[in-house]
């Protein structure tokens, strides 16, 4: 099993201003560098508080690239029907050599409605931007040069990209899946999934992971498919202080994950919308209660190893991205020292 940490910031400029912020995070990373976290990924999110401190992941990425020397980086995920799958194939391979081949590369679909707007996208197209995308940039990345029709661009003939990149084939390809279609949309291409409890219950995640799985065998990949679970971790020397410490933060951030998605509804297509719409009125009525038994891995380490074991079992995972300051109202020592807990009594007895 392998363990990462996740970064979907909150701007909170009356607590913290965006370097201090910043320099929080990098701290983070460069602490878990060194005491063998395996990853770190880092979301794309436009214009919002929440998420809106990583416009340019591969910027951030390729800065901790420089501050650190084994953990994974990841996009997590660059969300592709905002981007030039060109200029990020590029962007991509610069980090891959930057890096010298620890990137992974992770994309979604986007579900924030005002992002779409803002540039000048259509939601309705996501998943067919997604999967045109990725298949553009597998070939860019295997030269020598690109040739691509694209529906969503012009042409591309004879170009090559530069840098080459440094993994070959390629990087490892991820697919972030938050939505009922996308689990079967990523099986059948044959990547590996990044998933969350922030929309489902452990229930649903299995059946949706089911259907991952199903379309992954149907379309002849081998395996049972790689699966990583992101997921709010909070690890404390007291089961009181793992309930407490987190708790407005976790709460307030659940309201907001609500209130983005209660905003993007009418604008994924009639599936999409019932979808996000539930899921929507269902968090918005979550109790904290609700939240410690459903959606995330919080306590003591022993409570987290099994309650980590647990998720394993049931979902069929082969990693854990740890989202360690969900809301991000926890002071950065209390952070840090779960982060060292996560790394040095819950890890080692379940890799």
């Amino acid at each position: 099993m392998k363990f990462g940490l996740f970064y979907l910031p909150t701007y909170l400029p009356g607590l913290r201003d965006a370097q201090t912020h910043y320099r929080g995070i990098i701290e983070q990373v460069e602490f878990a560098d060194r005491v063998g976290i395996d990853y770190v990924w880092l979301v794309e999110h436009h214009f919002v508080r929440h998420g809106g401190l990583f416009p340019a992941n591969y910027a951030f990425l390729s800065y901790l690239a420089a501050r650190t020397r084994r953990i994974r980086l990841g996009t997590g995920a660059t969300v592709l029907p905002l981007n030039d799958p060109v200029r990020v194939a590029e962007q991509a391979a610069t980090l891959d050599q930057l890096s010298q081949g620890r990137f992974d590369f992770g994309v979604g679909r986007g579900f924030i409605r005002d992002e779409f707007d803002i540039f000048g996208v259509d939601m309705k197209d996501s998943r067919e931007r997604v999967e045109e995308g990725v298949e553009l940039i597998k070939q860019a990345w295997a030269g020598p040069t690109m040739e691509f029709n694209s529906k969503f661009r012009p042409q591309l003939t004879g170009l090559p990209l530069l840098p080459p990149i440094y993994q070959k084939p390629h990087p490892p390809i991820w697919v972030a899946a938050t939505t009922h279609d996308t689990f079967p949309m990523v099986g059948r291409m044959g990547f590996s999934l990044v998933t969350g409890l922030r929309g489902f219950d452990v229930p649903e995640a299995a059946g949706h992971l089911k259907a991952y799985r199903t379309a992954l065998r149907e379309a002849g990949h081998p395996g049972k498919g790689n699966v990583y679970l992101r997921i709010p971790v909070y690890v404390a020397a007291t089961a009181a202080q793992a309930r407490s410490e987190p708790e407005e933060s976790t709460t307030r951030a659940y309201r907001r994950l609500a209130d983005n998605l209660a905003a993007s509804v009418g604008a994924a297509g009639t599936t999409g919308s019932e979808e996000r719409a539930e899921r929507a009125d269902r968090l918005s009525h979550v109790s904290y209660d609700d939240l410690l038994r459903d959606r995330v891995a919080y306590g003591t380490p022993d409570t987290v190893v099994d309650r980590l074991r647990q998720l394993r079992e049931e979902l069929g995972l082969s990693g854990v991205i740890m989202e360690s300051n969900v809301g991000g109202r926890i002071p950065l020592e209390r952070v840090l020292n779960s982060i060292r807990l996560y790394a040095r009594e819950v890890a080692p007895r379940l890799r």
